[in-house]
């Protein structure tokens, strides 16, 4: 499994550690710090106490909030140092790097492709798997892609 950042990745890895002294009564997930589980608890409660003053939209972080707010100012704070394409937040300069890195961390256990993105390892494995994920509401015809589905549905109306 590969992460975007060390904080990821030491969060991942927290998750590994038998004495985890915070647990979440809704779901027994465990946490190393009280911060992070006070934060994963508005999962259940659906509070989002970060709000946006542009558009109203609401955030459980307020770094998820910083982020937002920069679709309204135009912000672009993260430069690649090989291209000068800028990105608003951290994660998607890093995803962008491996264009020019050729990284591919995330490997497909049944045929070893690489993919930037673990997302997108997920969606590939369907092909091994035959998983159709995605059901028209209308006719009940199931897809591997969501777009896939969204493309049909046109034919109903």
């Amino acid at each position: 499994m590969g992460f975007l950042t060390s904080s990821q990745l030491l969060e991942h890895q927290q998750t590994h550690i038998e004495e985890m002294p915070f647990r979440c009564p809704d779901c027994g997930k465990g946490f190393t710090r009280n911060s992070t589980l006070i934060n994963h608890r508005r999962i259940h409660t659906g509070e989002r106490p970060h709000e946006c003053d542009v558009c109203g939209m609401s955030f459980i972080q307020s770094c998820n909030l910083v982020c937002h707010q920069r679709t309204h100012t135009g912000e672009r704070p993260y430069e690649c140092d090989k291209c000068s394409k800028r990105f608003r937040m951290s994660s998607h300069l890093l995803l962008h790097q491996r264009i020019h890195t050729e990284e591919r961390p995330f490997r497909c256990p049944d045929c070893r492709k690489g993919f930037t993105q673990n997302s997108t390892l997920v969606r590939h494995r369907r092909i091994h798997t035959g998983e159709r994920p995605h059901e028209c509401p209308q006719c009940g015809k199931s897809f591997s892609r969501r777009s896939h589905m969204t493309r049909h549905q046109w034919r109903h109306r």
